[in-house]
């Protein structure tokens, strides 16, 4: 069962069958080894906001332990356009007005659009990944895409309540793999 349309559906259940007391330890300490990342040369991170019908990492202490211990990172966000795949980035201002999409994700409404090739920092949301830093999404390859339009240096970190699989055996070519994997347990740094 390492496909990835297996491991999506596996881990989705495993991540909707956890407890909220159990999801809730598993976010701080998820947060607690984002603060030991260094964010030096850091300007602008882009951050995802969780789709809590899903039981996604939540980002939003993130974000405020980001604004008060990182005040020189700017924090962007995407708007996606499920119809063409695309993503549209904007700066998380103080008036930003945040709406979610038919898929329960929380978008700003409009704002100034920040280039991707601007965004020093991806922290990207994943149901699963593997030894190697491959991941595996909701399947429509949206930030394999943003991702490719980043800088080759643009750092990339998953944020996943669940440890890896060992294998992920269909990986494509598009597929981008992460540097980085946060869990509960530990950071994941992989050779890419």
């Amino acid at each position: 069962m390492t496909t990835k349309k297996d491991i999506r559906k596996q881990f989705l259940e495993l991540r909707l069958n956890l407890d909220d007391v159990t999801t809730t330890a598993l976010n701080e300490a998820i947060l607690a080894n984002c603060r030991r990342l260094t964010y030096d040369g850091i300007h602008q991170a882009h951050l995802f906001l969780p789709i809590s019908e899903k039981k996604e990492v939540d980002t939003w202490p993130l974000a405020s332990w980001l604004r008060e211990h990182q005040p020189q990172i700017k924090l962007v966000l995407s708007k996606a356009d499920m119809k063409t795949g695309e993503m549209f980035h904007f700066a998380w201002e103080p008036n930003t007005i945040l709406v979610k999409n038919r898929f329960g994700i929380p978008e700003p409404l409009s704002g100034t659009e920040v280039l991707p090739e601007a965004i020093d920092l991806v922290f990207v949301p994943l149901l699963a990944f593997d030894i190697l830093g491959h991941r595996v999404g909701y399947g429509k390859g949206m930030y394999d895409r943003f991702l490719k339009q980043c800088r080759p240096d643009v750092r990339t970190v998953g944020l996943s309540l669940l440890e890896p699989v060992p294998a992920i055996t269909d990986i494509d070519n598009w597929d981008v793999p992460l540097q980085t994997v946060i869990t509960p347990e530990r950071i994941y740094h992989f050779r890419n």
